[in-house]
Formats: C-alpha cells, sequence, structure tokens
C-alpha cells in the first residue's frame, strides 16, 4: 500500500486565497482521513475527489477549521446513505467546544426533529483512535487554552500538529523518524502560533529536516521561509509518506 497526504489549505485563518488549513489522508491514491474542515474545504475536497468526507478528524475549534462541518452535516442528513454514517473524530475535551461552536443552533434544520449530531458518528477519544484497520496517535499541542487544540499522527508515517506554539517534545514521542511532520509556522510568532524563530530554536536539525510548513500568511511569507531553507506545503500538493509502523496496522482482526 502507499500512503500520501495532500494539502487542501495551506494558510492561516487570514490568508484565504491560500485555503483553510488542512489535509487529507490518502491510501492507494484514495481519501482516508480529512484532517479539519474550515469554510470553503468542504468545496475543495469535492473538487477533489467527487465525493464527501467519510472521515474528519478535528484539531480545535476555530472557525477557520471548522465552520465547513455545518454544510458537511446538510450534506450528511438529507442523503440516507450517508446519514450517521460519517465518522467524526474528535477528542473528547473538544466536544463541548464543538457543542457551543457548531451544534447548538435551535432547530438544525426548519422542519424541526433534527440533532446536528444526527448527520454524524461523533467518536470522542483520548490518546488515539482506530479507523479503517489503523491506529491514529493523538496528542495535545499548545495553542490558546491548554486542551483546546490536539494534534494527529500515523506512526512511522505522518504527523499533523494542527495550530499550535513549538512542541518537541509531543513530536519526540509521537514523530520519530522517517514520519513527515507538517507543522504551523509563520514569519513571525505569537502566543498561539508557531514563528519562524520558534522553528528554528525549539527543533533539532533532524525535526526540522523532515518538515513540511503550513498556515503561513500569505504566499510572500511562504516565498520568505524557503528562503530560509525551510520546506513549506503549497495548496494542492501531495507529498508521498512512508508506510505506518507494523504495530499500528490491524490485519485480519489482529495487530501486526
Amino acid at each position: 500500500m502507499s500512503y500520501a497526504l495532500r494539502f487542501l489549505g495551506v494558510g492561516s485563518a487570514q490568508a484565504v486565497e491560500l485555503g483553510s488549513s488542512g489535509a487529507v489522508l490518502e491510501r492507494d491514491g484514495a481519501p482516508l482521513l480529512l484532517i479539519d474542515c474550515g469554510p470553503e474545504t468542504l468545496t475543495h475536497y469535492l473538487d477533489v475527489y467527487g465525493e464527501v468526507p467519510r472521515a474528519v478528524y478535528i484539531t480545535h475549534t476555530h472557525m477557520d477549521h471548522v465552520a465547513g462541518l455545518e454544510r458537511l452535516f446538510y450534506r450528511a442528513y438529507f442523503d440516507a446513505a450517508l446519514k450517521g454514517n460519517i465518522h467524526l473524530f474528535a477528542h473528547a475535551a473538544l466536544v463541548p467546544h464543538l457543542q457551543s461552536r457548531v451544534a447548538d443552533y435551535p432547530e438544525v434544520v426548519a422542519e424541526g426533529g433534527a440533532n446536528f449530531w444526527d448527520g454524524f458518528r461523533l467518536i470522542p477519544c483520548l490518546s488515539g483512535f482506530w479507523h479503517d484497520g489503523l491506529w491514529f496517535d493523538v496528542f495535545a499541542t499548545r495553542h490558546h487554552a491548554p486542551l483546546t487544540s490536539f494534534g494527529v499522527a500515523l506512526r512511522g508515517s505522518f504527523a499533523w500538529t494542527g495550530d499550535t506554539r513549538p512542541i518537541p517534545e509531543m513530536l519526540a514521542a509521537h514523530a520519530a523518524a522517517p514520519a513527515l511532520i507538517a507543522h504551523d509556522c509563520a514569519l513571525a510568532g505569537n502566543p498561539s502560533h508557531t514563528g519562524v524563530d520558534d522553528l528554528e530554536r525549539e527543533y533539532t536539525s533532524e525535526q526540522r529536516a523532515r518538515m513540511v510548513l503550513y498556515h503561513y500568511g500569505s504566499a510572500a511569507d511562504g516565498a520568505a521561509l524557503v528562503a530560509r531553507s525551510h520546506r513549506i506545503a503549497q495548496r494542492d500538493e501531495r507529498f508521498a509518506l512512508s508506510n505506518p509502523v507494523a504495530e499500528v496496522v490491524l490485519e485480519s482482526g489482529s495487530v501486526k
């Protein structure tokens, strides 16, 4: 089997021309897991894959990462084959925030009788989750308040930080070589996001060599990151991944 990570969007919340940050894990060219669902993520996903995502992982509940869930609900709720069958994975600590920010609107459909979660199969998790025969690690990141943002990793293959300050200890634990590291990075850091100076100070050269940077502020900012010898992701760019380590692959009912 072959795995790849396709970046649907690479921009910060203000860089709408770069698309809302999000990616799709592909296996043998088919979409396996969508990471985050910003305002126009679903539109771009449909353009690329021709169908709605069947599995979504949410890193945190800022609107540039979850605003597309409302539209996805409507696609699912009114389609008998999809209703209740789209897996939505999120750390358990995010469930109250998801409820308050996207699910708690009164009368989610005008006809009444519907709950937002009727459209999905919500799967809260703590340390990780199983999906389609693979175990995904979930780990806390540093973005705004504690326990409000979580990255995801497939051991040996990739780690996605979501929005975060530097987290070298988490990536040492969950993203050992040869895993690709998709990392939030802007030209200038702030209390919620990593800047390039932070990246160069906090991470080892070995970790940085495996990083692909996203969530930057503009095309010009991306070019400036490249000028400092960093690799950035472009919208729609695909990166080939190493196969996950055997311990996280389920086959014939047992862990290999």
